[in-house]
């Protein structure tokens, strides 16, 4: 089926080979010339632990903070997130660091704080099929990041992005965060071959989250490096100096050395397939 046949999706679909759409955020540009990385804990849980990962994340030349304030977790006896507080947290060290946020919304409740203090708003892979929360998300002017679902066709992903573009925004960013398939040595599937066929099918730009597609801190770099090499825009990627401790998905978590190693390999890598 050639792209102008497909009726689901007609909003988020290429026109040209030259249509592509660029996010600005505070100056930062996804989907341009420049890689963009994302990075920070899956949840804040202190005042002085998202200082520390601020300070560290902006000394590795990463653009923006990633944190969770709201977390939906699969068991209820979980840490569940600190809530409005993790949002305001998150913003004051936005502010000092000079480091846009990205944080997941989990209902259509917490909107309004979104709006106030989150510079980009992730919709998580359990929500990628919430309709509803997505038609109002569609009506913010806000950048919206949407996470492929655990078990979501390509096809899928771009459903829900154009649910998002036919309420009027136009700022939508792609994530290809993995699949479940029956390996188990993973905590999910990296499908880096959504990355091209994406690339191909449409202009919204496309960053890969390889932390929570392999659950596995000692593979991150490999696979941030892989979705770099096969056209990315950028990579989300969860950081923690004190992973061990962490009270939620401290196995995926990689050090601020290897956050700086990852972001100077990958801009060479860049470098090559231009």
């Amino acid at each position: 089926m050639s792209m102008q046949e497909n009726v689901d999706y007609k909003l988020v679909l290429k026109k040209n080979e030259y249509d592509k759409t660029i996010i600005d955020v505070e100056g930062i540009k996804i989907g341009g010339k420049d890689l963009v990385f994302i990075a920070g804990p899956c949840a804040v849980e202190s005042e002085q632990q998202i200082n520390d990962i601020a300070k560290e994340i902006k000394d590795s030349k990463a653009q923006m903070l990633r944190g969770g304030a709201y977390k939906l977790r699969t068991s209820p006896y979980s840490f569940q997130g600190l809530h409005e507080q993790g949002l305001l947290l998150l913003n004051n060290f936005s502010l000092k660091y000079d480091l846009p946020v990205v944080s997941e919304i989990t209902s259509e409740q917490e909107i309004d704080d979104f709006v106030k203090y989150v510079d980009i708003i992730q919709v998580g892979a359990r929500n990628m099929q919430n309709y509803e929360l997505l038609k109002k998300l569609g009506k913010l002017k806000k950048p919206i990041l949407l996470k492929r679902g655990m078990a979501c066709t390509i096809d899928e992903l771009l459903c829900a992005a154009e649910y998002i573009l036919l309420q009027g925004n136009p700022n939508v960013i792609l994530c290809e965060r993995g699949i479940k398939t029956f390996e188990t040595q993973t905590r999910n599937t990296l499908d880096l071959s959504a990355v091209p066929i994406l690339k191909k099918l449409t202009h919204l730009p496309i960053i890969v989250d390889p932390s929570h597609a392999t659950g596995r801190a000692d593979i991150v770099k490999e696979m941030s490096l892989a979705a770099i090499a096969c056209g990315a825009d950028g990579l989300l990627i969860e950081v923690n100096d004190n992973s061990k401790d962490a009270l939620s998905d401290g196995n995926q978590a990689i050090d601020s050395k290897t956050l700086k190693e990852i972001i100077n390999k990958a801009n060479k890598i860049k470098e090559i397939i231009e």
